[in-house]
C-alpha cells in the first residue's frame, strides 16, 4: 500500500511540475552563447537585448536539451528597416557550434529582415528546404508578441500571439520526424537569403522576454512522449483552430514551399489540413 501511496504523490507531482507557471527569469533557462558586449540584460534578468552591426550580433541558448516541449518567448525585432538580418527563435538537435549545412533536425521561426517577414522552417533529418513565410498582421518591431512552437509526438504547431499559422504532423508514411533531443536558441545575425543589409541603419537590437516555457528536459525523447505533460495532449489542433490557421495562411502567407512543384515535399498532402 506504501509503494502505490508514493507512486500516486510522485505522479501528481510530474502532473503539477508540468502544469506550472513558469519563471520569467532568462537565468532559469538560458545561458549566453555569442556576442560579447552585443549581448545585454537588465538586472532583473527578465529582458535580453541583442545587438547587431557589421561587427557581431550575439545568441542565447537553453540549459538543457529537451524531447518536447510547448517552447515560448515574446520578441521585438528592430525598429530600422533592412533586408539581410535574421533575428530569429528556433530549436536545434545539432550541438552548439555544429555545422548547420549537415543533415539535423531544426524548427525555426526567423525574421527575413525588420519588415514583418516571418519565415518558418523543419529541417527533417535533411537541410530543410519546407520555408513558409508569412508577412505579419501587426508591426513587430512596435511591441513584444509571442512566439510558440509546440513539439510533441503527434505534430509541430507554429504559433504566434496563440494562432497556429503552420502544422507538421507525424506518421506521415515515408516522413521522417523530429525524434532526438533539442534545445533552444535564439539569436541575431544576417544572411543573404534574408536580402541586403543597409548598414547606415545599424545597429539593429532586438529584444526578447518571457523566457519561461514547458519542456520534458534531457536526452530521453521516449519518457518525454508522456501524456503525463499536458502539452503532449494537443495531438491536433480543435475545428476551431483550424478555421483561424486557414483564415490566416489564406490571407497572410507569401510563400509556400508545398505550391512549388520543384520543391514540394510528400507531407504537403497532409499537412495544415
Amino acid at each position: 500500500m506504501a509503494f502505490f501511496m508514493i507512486l500516486t504523490v510522485l505522479l501528481g507531482s510530474l502532473c503539477l511540475q508540468a502544469n506550472a507557471a513558469p519563471d520569467n527569469n532568462f537565468d532559469t533557462y538560458y545561458s549566453y552563447l555569442w556576442g560579447g558586449d552585443h549581448f545585454s540584460i537588465n538586472p532583473q534578468k527578465t529582458e535580453v537585448q541583442l545587438k547587431f552591426d557589421n561587427s557581431s550580433g550575439a545568441g542565447f541558448y537553453s540549459k538543457s536539451n529537451y524531447g518536447s516541449g510547448l517552447f515560448h518567448i515574446k520578441m521585438k525585432i528592430p525598429a530600422n528597416k533592412s533586408g539581410g538580418i535574421v533575428p530569429n527563435f528556433y530549436l536545434m538537435a545539432l550541438p552548439v557550434g555544429g555545422d548547420a549545412s549537415r543533415p539535423h533536425f531544426e524548427v525555426d521561426f526567423e525574421f527575413l529582415g525588420s519588415t514583418g517577414l516571418l519565415q518558418t522552417n523543419v529541417y527533417n533529418n535533411d537541410t530543410g528546404g519546407r520555408e513558409q513565410k508569412f508577412q505579419l498582421w501587426f508591426d513587430a518591431s512596435a511591441d513584444y508578441h509571442t512566439y510558440e512552437i509546440l513539439w510533441n509526438p503527434s505534430n509541430i504547431q507554429f504559433l504566434v500571439d496563440g494562432i497556429p499559422i503552420r502544422v507538421f504532423k507525424n506518421n506521415i508514411p515515408g516522413v521522417t520526424y523530429p525524434s532526438v533531443p533539442m534545445h533552444v536558441e535564439a539569436s541575431i545575425w544576417n544572411a543573404k537569403f534574408a536580402g541586403n543589409v543597409d548598414w547606415s541603419k545599424s545597429p539593429f537590437f532586438t529584444y526578447y522576454t518571457d523566457f519561461g516555457f514547458y519542456g520534458c528536459s534531457g536526452n530521453d525523447v521516449a519518457a518525454c512522449a508522456s501524456d503525463n505533460y499536458f502539452w503532449n495532449k494537443y495531438k491536433v489542433l480543435n475545428p476551431a483552430q483550424k478555421e483561424k490557421m486557414a483564415l490566416y495562411r489564406k490571407n497572410y502567407m507569401t510563400y509556400d514551399y508545398c505550391a512549388q512543384p520543384a520543391t514540394r515535399k510528400t507531407e504537403c498532402a497532409y499537412n495544415n489540413q
